[in-house]
C-alpha cells in the first residue's frame, strides 16, 4: 500500500504547502494531495489555495512524489474545463499526477451557491462524473472516484478506476474490495508513530492500494508508521 499525505492549503500563500511537499518527498512518502474546496468545511472566513496551480507547483518542484486532487468536483466549471486542467496538470507532473475526481455533496452546496454556482441534482452530477472521469480514463489519466455510492461504485468497475473512500473503516475498505472494487482512502490518522501503524496496517489488510492521511501534526510520525506497514522503506531521518 502506497502512502500520502493532504497538503496544508487552506493558507493565505502557498508556501506551507509546498515546503510540507517537499519535505514529504524526502520523508519517503509517496504523494501529496489538495482538496476541491471554496473554502476549508464549514470555515467561509478562512482562505483556500486553489488545487490546481498549487498541485502544478508542486509536481515542478519535486520528482517522485504524485500530486493529486482529493477530489476535484464536478460543476464548479465547465467538465471539458476540468478534464483540460487535470490533463495540463498530468503533462506537468510527467505522469505523476492523480485526478481524483467526484460529485460533491450537501456538505459542499453553500459553497456553490456562495459564488453563484448551481448545485445540481445527484443524478445530474453522477452523469457529469462519468463524463469526465470517462475522457480522462481514455487520455491515460489516472482516475480515482470520490465515494462509494452504488452508481459510483459501478461506475469504477466499469471504467476502471479505484474508489476513494474517505473517512472509510477498515470493514468499509474490505467491503468494497469484495464488490469487485479497487479502493484507495483517505482521512485521518493517529498522531502516535504506534497508532498510525495499526491504522495504516488494517487498512492495508483490508486491500486499500493507498492511503492518504490528512494533513498530520508530523509527517516524520506518517513516514515513520508507512516505512513500518511496507517493511522496506528506508530509515527515516530524525527530526
Amino acid at each position: 500500500m502506497r502512502v500520502g499525505v493532504t497538503l496544508p492549503h487552506f493558507e493565505p500563500t502557498a508556501r506551507p504547502a509546498l515546503e510540507a511537499a517537499r519535505r514529504a518527498e524526502g520523508l519517503g512518502l509517496d504523494g501529496v494531495f489538495c482538496f476541491d474546496h471554496l473554502w476549508p468545511m464549514g470555515q467561509p472566513g478562512r482562505p483556500a489555495i486553489a488545487p490546481l496551480p498549487l498541485l502544478a507547483a508542486v509536481a515542478a518542484s519535486t520528482s517522485r512524489v504524485v500530486v493529486g486532487t482529493l477530489v476535484a468536483r464536478v460543476g464548479l466549471v465547465d467538465d471539458d474545463v476540468l478534464v483540460a486542467s487535470l490533463r495540463s496538470l498530468d503533462r506537468i507532473a510527467e505522469g505523476r499526477c492523480v485526478a481524483g475526481v467526484g460529485t460533491g455533496d450537501a456538505l459542499s452546496r453553500a459553497e456553490n451557491e456562495a459564488f453563484g454556482i448551481p448545485f445540481e441534482p445527484a443524478a445530474r452530477r453522477r452523469e457529469r462524473l462519468a463524463a469526465v472521469a470517462g475522457s480522462l480514463v481514455a487520455a491515460g489519466t489516472t482516475v480515482w472516484l470520490g465515494g462509494g455510492a452504488p452508481p459510483v461504485a459501478a461506475l469504477g468497475r466499469s471504467l476502471p478506476a479505484p474508489l476513494n473512500l474517505w473517512g472509510a473503516d477498515a470493514a468499509g475498505v474490505a467491503a468494497a474490495r469484495a464488490g469487485g472494487n479497487t479502493v484507495t482512502w483517505g482521512g485521518v490518522v493517529p498522531t502516535d508513530v504506534d497508532g498510525a501503524t495499526d491504522h495504516l496496517a488494517s487498512l492495508a489488510a483490508a486491500g486499500a492500494d493507498w492511503a492518504v492521511c490528512a494533513w498530520p501534526p508530523s509527517l516524520e510520525v506518517v513516514a515513520r508508521a508507512a516505512r513500518a506497514v511496507a517493511g522496506a522503506r528506508p530509515a527515516v531521518p530524525p527530526g
